[in-house]
């Protein structure tokens, strides 16, 4: 009878792909003894539809789960393979006190802005309205109870070419960013590997205490709430217009772009951006409806004025 695996390894790529990449990664982290999952879910899949993909990496899970009922369990998800992953998880709450660890490495957990420009008007389009929507609260309820890494890349404007970093992010998990890394090199590279690895060696030194809230942090955080918003890259904040003055040495910047769709900008008055997001046609008036509303709630005033 052969020993049990020390610990069962998933591995999820994401939208766009297959498993080669993310079966790179997973094989280079894993230890002999651990038993590698890495479902080829399919290329042409990955544009339809996310339920159906949720309902076969769940499938595969419970099998295995079966077939080793009380060993621990390590999840790594690239891209849309975080999102597939926090969606078992959540069907699966009798699975977190065994997960030693989940790693989303680019995952869009607060919405992918490419999924909202995809379907501005959010009527369904494919894979858009999946990626698109904000799955922070559900990452937050996991990672309270499930030792959780964030993973992300600044390659250029704010975001790895293709998921915003600010999207990545939500509270109760460790948070590690990379620089240079386009998207799609994020699941195989020798940097994301050799982090994963740290982790599980020891996630003390990743975990650190949740920081004092900052100003910037409590602007983001409102900016985050306004309904229909995705985090987005930096891309249109050259262009954009001044709109108010905040306290602790912040701006708020407003831009449209071609398609009409608005975006919000905060920065430093050095020029800096430190968070972009857009909301869809539907939302524009709950934006700027926002933006008044925090303006009036400080006390330096606004270009208008």
């Amino acid at each position: 009878m052969p020993f049990p695996p020390d610990y069962i390894l998933y591995a999820q790529h994401g939208w766009a792909d297959i498993n080669q990449g993310i079966g790179q990664l997973a094989k280079t982290v894993a230890s002999p003894t651990a038993r590698v999952i890495v479902p080829n879910l399919g290329f042409v899949n990955t544009w339809i539809r996310i339920e159906p993909l949720i309902d076969r990496v769940e499938a595969i899970a419970q099998q295995t789960q079966a077939e080793h009922p009380n060993t621990p369990l390590r999840i790594v998800g690239h891209s849309m393979g975080g999102l597939i992953w926090l969606e078992v998880l959540a069907r699966h709450p009798e699975w977190w006190p065994l997960v030693e660890s989940l790693v989303l490495v680019a995952s869009p957990v607060g919405g992918a802005d490419l999924g909202r420009l995809v379907d501005p008007l959010e009527l369904g389009i494919g894979i858009a309205k999946d990626l698109g929507r904000n799955r922070r609260a559900l990452a937050e309820r996991i990672a309270a109870e499930v030792p959780t890494l964030i993973i992300a890349s600044d390659y250029r404007q704010g975001s790895d070419g293709v998921v915003p970093v600010e999207c990545t992010k939500f509270n109760r998990a460790s948070y590690i960013s990379v620089p240079n890394i386009a998207h799609a090199r994020m699941k195989k590279h020798p940097a994301v590997a050799e982090i994963i690895q740290q982790f599980w060696q020891s996630r003390d030194h990743l975990c650190l205490p949740q920081p004092v809230e900052s100003g910037c942090d409590r602007v983001i955080r409102q900016l985050q709430a306004i309904p229909g918003i995705t985090d987005a890259r930096y891309k249109g904040f050259e262009e954009s217009q001044l709109w108010s003055l905040l306290p602790h040495g912040l701006v708020l910047r407003t831009w449209q772009n071609r398609m009409g769709i608005h975006h919000v900008f905060l920065a430093n008055y050095a020029g800096d951006c430190l968070f972009a997001g857009f909301v869809g046609w539907p939302h524009t008036s709950d934006l700027y409806r926002a933006l008044l509303m925090l303006k009036d709630s400080y006390s330096i005033g606004s270009v208008f004025e």
